[in-house]
């Protein structure tokens, strides 16, 4: 059975850092794509990263780039979003979700309904 549990998700003021974890289980992250997911209330489920986990980083959401790094780890089967200098526009709930090499290029990594598999989420909120 496929696990992804998200981790490291607070309350922070702006300026302020966090580090995103997204622990698998029942999935081996290695050679595989997982992407990072936010959902503020009352707004769409919006990409936020990626990596294919054999090749490197794909891409980032406009708003995050400079600020937000994806990174993995294989041995720890987990994958980690690094946020600095978080923003009030940052919080929301944050998901991480994989699937295969494929989703994993351009145009396709940002849409949230390729991807069945999924964690529970990690509340960000972000204070001014």
């Amino acid at each position: 059975q496929v696990q992804l549990v998200e981790s490291g998700g607070d309350s922070v003021q702006a300026g302020g850092s966090l580090r995103l974890s997204c622990a698998a289980s029942g999935y081996s992250i290695r050679s595989n794509c997982v992407a990072w997911f936010r959902q503020a209330p009352g707004r769409e489920r919006e990409a936020v990263a990626a990596i294919y986990t054999a090749g490197g980083v794909i891409g980032y959401l406009n708003s995050v780039k400079g600020r937000f790094t994806v990174s993995h780890d294989n041995a720890e089967n987990t994958v980690h979003l690094q946020m600095n200098n978080l923003k009030p526009e940052d919080t929301a709930m944050f998901y991480c979700a994989a699937g295969p090499p494929p989703f994993c290029t351009p145009g396709t990594w940002g849409r949230a309904g390729i991807f069945t598999n999924w964690g529970q989420g990690t509340q960000v909120t972000v204070s001014s």
